[in-house]
């Protein structure tokens, strides 16, 4: 049997090719995908690979996505073909020193899960045993498959110190950042989003509903109209990144106040380093986190925000095209034209 894929064969060089539907195995599940969605973290791989994410190639495309189960592998439990399900892009092995410490995210052994711009994806058995959960009926695929990036979001924002009233500003405002903008709106901060595209800034009060949406591309530096903006101009109570570069990082440090937190969410390019002021970390107290990735919590954490409405993703889809088109969905991304696209296999 047959199936349409994108296949990755080499930065920039993606293919729309015919393939074999994978054969599950025991413990795997087979997944006809129904929807899936573009991420940055897909757009930097197209752009130059990954070598966490794509070990081999030609490989699987994408990792966003929801579908009906088509097959069962021998002994899997808890699952019937028909099945409307979502999975994770990975699973924590549970035996390794720090899934032993309760830090799934950080599992030495971290399966990660590619193929989701295709037909049909293979989930494997551990995921299946821990990443694979059912949606409800009710619940479009297109708003299942954001599961995953929200899921990321949930678990940073889960560990950012943010008390009613506090003003949060998250600077990077795309998929991960909006949602930011949404969740920190929920424990109910003062929102002030920071971007440079219309179409971003635009979404930070329509989707995120943000109290203050601020242009940077008017600012050499924002710095004054940020503190501006925070009570007695004293500077922000959590200021988070979402951009990932050094000079962002560095420049948090500025617009967040004494005792305030810094989370740098946006993850840099390998090999990269920042210069902090000390007198800011230790006289002035500002905390730093940094939270990478998800776990089994807080995967179907995002499940039950989106299938109770709380988070509206659906406002995240700029545009709907077919699998064949997912090039070109990938670089509408890359280019600032859409949040998300959606692409139905």
């Amino acid at each position: 049997m047959k199936m349409k894929a994108i296949m990755f064969y080499a930065p920039k060089d993606i293919r729309y090719e015919e393939v074999n539907v994978p054969e599950p195995n025991e413990g795997e599940v087979l997944v006809k995908v129904e929807a899936a969605l573009t991420c940055g973290t897909d757009v930097k791989t197209y752009r130059r690979g990954h070598p966490v994410l794509i070990k081999k190639t030609p490989s699987g495309f994408g990792h966003e996505f929801s579908g009906t189960i088509a097959k069962l592998g021998e002994n899997v439990e808890g699952f019937n073909v028909g099945d409307r399900v979502v999975a994770a892009n990975s699973a924590p092995c549970g035996e390794c020193f720090f899934c032993k410490k309760g830090e799934e995210n950080l599992c030495e052994n971290l399966e990660l899960l590619n193929g989701a711009y295709a037909q049909y994806i293979l989930i494997p058995k551990n995921i299946v045993q821990k990443n694979l959960i059912k949606i409800p009926e009710n619940l479009p695929f297109k708003l299942a498959a954001f599961t995953e990036p929200l899921s990321n979001v949930v678990h940073g924002i889960s560990r950012t110190p943010i008390n009613k009233g506090d003003t949060v500003g998250v600077i990077g405002i795309g998929p991960i950042g909006l949602m930011f903008c949404a969740l920190a709106k929920l424990k109910g901060a003062k929102v002030i989003a920071m971007g440079r595209n219309p179409l971003k800034l635009k979404l930070a009060k329509e989707f995120a509903h943000a109290d203050e949406v601020i242009d940077l591309k008017k600012y050499n530096d924002p710095t004054e109209i940020i503190l501006s903006m925070t009570e007695e101009k004293r500077g922000l109570d959590v200021a988070i990144e979402c951009v990932g570069l050094p000079e962002i990082w560095e420049s948090m440090f500025k617009i967040v106040r004494r005792g305030g937190c810094v989370h740098l969410f946006g993850g840099c390019a390998s090999g990269t380093s920042v210069n902090i002021d000390t007198k800011r970390l230790h006289y002035d107290e500002v905390n730093i986190i940094s939270v990478f990735h998800h776990t089994p919590k807080y995967f179907r954490e995002a499940l039950n925000l989106i299938a109770t409405k709380q988070i509206d993703v659906e406002k995240l889809i700029t545009k709907t095209l077919p699998l064949k088109y997912t090039k070109r969905a990938l670089e509408m991304q890359q280019n600032g034209e859409a949040i998300k696209v959606l692409i139905e296999p």
